[in-house]
């Protein structure tokens, strides 16, 4: 959702009241994720995203993706989330 261009809607659903990101260059909070998702989605319209597979244990969560972007540029990604007691 966040990837795909609604990163706001994706935070109103699915993120805390904090925030932390590790990637340099998104800053922590979620107005810092809501603004990197949407100026991706405006400079790389074309961008996909396939995911892979998710693996969980206990309050981690580890996401394996395929980026495909503009000029057929692929990535393999791995992305990791922790969830407090609500989700």
């Amino acid at each position: 959702m966040a990837y795909e261009g609604n990163p706001s809607k994706a935070v109103e659903l699915y993120v805390g009241s904090e925030y932390i990101q590790h990637n340099p260059l998104v800053g922590n909070g979620t107005a810092s994720f809501i603004d990197y998702f949407e100026k991706m989605a405006t400079e790389y319209p074309d961008k996909s995203i396939e995911f892979v597979r998710a693996v969980a244990e206990d309050n981690l969560v580890a996401l394996h993706t395929h980026q495909t972007w503009p000029g057929n540029e692929e990535y393999v990604t791995m992305d990791f989330f922790r969830f407090d007691k609500n989700g």
